[in-house]
C-alpha cells in the first residue's frame, strides 16, 4: 500500500518578499483589473494608457500645460505633455517605487485621480519596454526600463519645452496577444477633452477639444433625442448636464477628477437627489422621483480632494462627506436654470405629468398580474437560481445568470454549473419582439415578465440580482435571432444595464477535434484546422447546438475557460435608429438589406 506523500515543508525558507514591481507583475489583476486582448474598453492595455494620460491631465488641472500628444504606433504608445515635468532627481523613483509621488501633497495636486502612487509604476512593471523623460528648465533626465528593471539612464541639456514624455509597450508575457482599438482610445480622448475645457488632446494627430464641457459630451451621446434644450451648469467643483429623451429608464455618465465611474457612487446619488429637490422646489410640488427621472440622460463630473474608490480600477466613489455641498449646489443650479428658461420648464412639467400617467397605467396592469407575481416571486418557472446574488456582497459579486435557448441547452448547464454563483433561465423558444411597444406589454408576456422578475429589475435596474447577464444561444440563425430579440428587449426597456456593461454573449466551441489520446475544442474554422494539423488521425465533430455538448464537457466552457463577448455601446444616440431598422416594421427595407449583404 502506497504511503501518503509528505506535506510540503512550511518554514522560514518558504516566506518570500517581492519587490513592489515584482508584486505588480505577479498580481497584475489587483492593480489594473482584467488583462484582455484589447477587444474590450476595460482591458488592461487601456488602463495602462489611462494611468499615464491621467498624470498629464493632472498637470493641466493644476494650470500647467494646455496640450497632450498621444501617439499609437503598433504596440507602442507614447504620451507627451507640456506641464512642469517630473523633478529630475526623482524621475526613476516616481516610476518605480510604490508610494512615491507629489500627489500626496495637497498643495501640489489638489484634484488628482491617482492618489495611491501606483499608476505609472504599474505601467512600468507591466511593459516589456518603458521609457520616461522629463524636461525642466533646459535640462532633461531619461530612463529606460524593461519589465520594471532599469536598463539605462541619462541626463543632460535640452532645448525641449518643459513637460514629460512616456512611451511603453505592454508586455506580451502578461497580456498575451493584444491589439489596441483606436475607436476606444478616441472615445477616451473625447472624454478627457469634455471633462477639461480648454485642454487640447491630440491622438495620432487628430485634435480633441470641447469648450463647452459636459454639454458637448451629452450632446454627442444622445444626438437629437432631447425633449428640451440641455440644462448645463459648471461650478468650481461640480459640472453637470441633463435632459430627457424618449428612452425608458435613466442614463448617466459620471466622473470623479476625470475618472469615469461606471458604477456611480455618492456623487451620482447626491446629484439625483438634488435634481429632484430642485425641480420640486421650483414647481412647488412633491413629484415622485421615478416620474422626474424616467427617460433622463445626464452627465455629472465632480472634483474631490481625497477621493475614496471602492477598487483600484476606480469604478465607484465612496466619499460620503461630499453629499451636503452637492445637494445644495445642484438644487440651486436647477432652480436657477428653470427660472431662466420658462419654455423648458413647461416642457419638463408636461414630461413629468406624462411619466406619472404612464406609471399609473403600468401600476394598473401590475395589479392585474398581482397574484401571478406573488407566485413568481417564490418560484419563477424555468429559473434554476444560484445561492448567492449581488446583494450578498463579495460572495455574490461574481454571480451570473445564463439565458438559454430551450431546455436541452439548459440541461447540460444545470448539471455542471456552480450552484453558488451560476443561475440559469431557460426560454421556451423565440421570445416576442416588443420593440416599439410600451412597458406595460412586459406584463402581458409571461416569459419576458418572468425574466424581468428573475433579474430583479422590475422597479429599478440597480436591483439587478446578478453581476452579469449572459445570453447563451446556439450559433445558428435561430440562436442569432433569439439573441437579437433579447438585446432588443434590454435596449428598449432596460438600456442602463447594457450601457453599464452587464450584458454578455457566451462563446461555446463549434468543433471538437480528437483522437484516442487527445481532445481539442475549436471556436472557429481557423482553430479547427490548427487542431486537425496538431492531432494525428483526428475525428471532427460539429456541434449544432449547446444541447449536443455533454455536461461532462460543458463544465469547462462556463468555468475557468469561459469565453464571453462583451455587449458594449459606443454611443446611445444611435440605439433607437438601429433598433427601428433591425427590429421594426420596415420588413421590405430589411429584406432588401439582407439580400444585398448575405454571404
Amino acid at each position: 500500500m502506497a504511503k501518503d506523500s509528505a506535506p510540503p515543508v512550511y518554514d522560514e525558507n518558504t516566506i518570500k518578499t517581492l519587490s513592489s514591481l515584482e508584486h505588480i507583475r505577479l498580481r497584475s489583476g489587483m492593480y489594473i483589473g482584467r488583462l484582455g486582448d484589447g477587444s474590450n474598453l476595460d482591458d488592461g492595455i487601456y488602463v495602462l494608457l489611462k494611468e499615464v494620460i491621467d498624470n498629464s491631465v493632472d498637470e493641466y488641472i493644476m494650470g500647467q500645460g494646455k496640450r497632450i500628444d498621444v501617439l499609437l504606433e503598433g504596440e507602442k504608445a507614447s504620451i507627451r505633455d507640456f506641464g512642469r515635468g517630473i523633478p529630475l532627481g526623482k524621475v526613476i523613483a516616481a516610476v518605480s517605487i510604490i508610494n512615491t509621488g507629489a500627489k500626496y501633497n495637497d498643495d501640489v495636486f489638489q484634484f488628482s485621480v491617482g492618489l495611491n502612487g501606483v499608476g505609472t509604476k504599474a505601467v512600468n512593471a507591466l511593459s516589456s519596454h518603458f521609457m520616461v523623460a522629463s524636461f525642466r528648465e533646459g535640462e532633461f533626465f531619461r530612463a529606460i526600463f524593461s519589465r520594471g528593471k532599469l536598463l539605462k539612464e541619462e541626463h543632460g541639456k535640452t532645448e525641449e519645452p518643459n513637460g514629460t514624455y512616456v512611451e511603453f509597450v505592454p508586455d506580451k508575457m502578461i497580456f498575451g496577444e493584444y491589439k489596441f482599438n483606436t475607436e476606444f482610445i478616441q472615445q477616451r480622448m473625447w472624454n478627457y477633452a469634455c471633462l477639461n475645457s480648454g485642454l487640447k488632446v491630440f491622438f495620432n494627430r487628430e485634435k480633441f477639444e470641447a469648450k463647452n464641457g459636459l454639454f458637448e459630451l451629452l450632446s454627442a451621446e444622445i444626438g437629437d433625442r432631447t425633449a428640451y434644450p440641455i440644462c448645463w451648469y459648471r461650478g468650481q467643483h461640480i459640472e453637470f448636464a441633463f435632459t430627457h429623451t424618449e428612452a425608458y429608464g435613466e442614463t448617466y455618465f459620471s466622473f470623479v477628477n476625470g475618472q469615469y465611474t461606471s458604477d456611480g457612487g455618492t456623487h451620482l446619488s447626491a446629484f439625483r437627489e438634488a435634481q429632484l429637490k430642485g425641480i420640486n422646489d421650483f414647481f412647488k410640488e412633491t413629484y415622485n422621483g421615478l416620474d422626474v427621472r424616467e427617460g433622463i440622460a445626464a452627465a455629472v463630473s465632480v472634483k474631490v480632494k481625497n477621493p475614496i474608490f471602492e477598487s483600484q480600477t476606480k469604478n465607484k466613489l465612496g466619499n460620503t462627506d461630499i453629499r451636503t455641498w452637492i445637494l445644495q449646489e445642484v438644487r440651486e443650479a436647477v432652480v436657477d436654470f428653470l427660472h431662466k428658461n420658462p419654455e423648458t420648464s413647461r416642457i419638463l412639467r408636461d414630461r413629468i405629468n406624462s411619466n406619472e400617467k404612464l406609471r399609473k397605467e403600468l401600476n394598473s396592469v401590475k395589479k392585474e398580474a398581482k397574484e401571478a407575481a406573488k407566485k413568481i416571486a417564490l418560484n419563477i418557472p424555468k429559473l434554476k437560481d444560484c445561492k448567492y446574488h449581488v446583494e450578498d456582497g463579495e460572495k455574490g459579486a461574481g454571480s451570473v445568470i445564463f439565458i438559454t435557448e430551450g431546455q436541452s441547452a439548459a440541461g447540460s448547464m444545470v448539471t455542471c454549473r456552480d450552484v453558488y454563483t451560476q443561475a440559469i433561465y431557460a426560454l421556451r423558444g423565440k421570445p416576442e419582439n416588443l420593440h416599439g411597444k410600451k412597458r406595460t406589454e412586459i406584463y402581458r408576456n409571461e416569459e419576458l415578465f418572468n425574466l424581468m422578475m428573475a433579474l430583479g429589475i422590475e422597479t429599478d435596474v440597480e436591483n439587478l440580482r446578478y453581476g452579469k447577464i449572459i445570453i447563451a444561444t446556439d450559433a445558428d440563425t435561430d440562436g442569432f435571432h433569439i439573441r437579437n430579440l433579447l438585446m432588443s428587449f434590454f435596449l428598449n426597456f432596460f438600456e442602463e444595464i447594457v450601457v453599464a456593461g452587464k450584458v454578455f454573449i457566451l462563446e461555446t466551441p463549434l468543433f471538437r477535434v480528437r483522437n484516442k489520446k487527445m481532445t481539442k475544442y475549436a471556436y472557429n474554422s481557423r482553430e479547427r484546422d490548427a487542431a486537425v494539423s496538431a492531432i494525428a488521425g483526428a475525428e471532427v465533430t460539429r456541434f449544432k447546438g449547446l444541447g449536443e455538448i455533454s455536461p461532462s464537457e460543458f463544465g469547462q466552457f462556463i468555468g475557468s475557460d469561459i469565453r464571453l463577448i462583451d455587449v458594449n455601446i459606443q454611443t446611445i444616440k444611435t440605439i433607437s435608429e438601429t433598433l427601428d431598422f433591425y427590429m421594426g416594421k420596415n420588413t421590405p427595407t430589411r429584406r432588401q438589406f439582407i439580400m444585398e449583404n448575405l454571404i
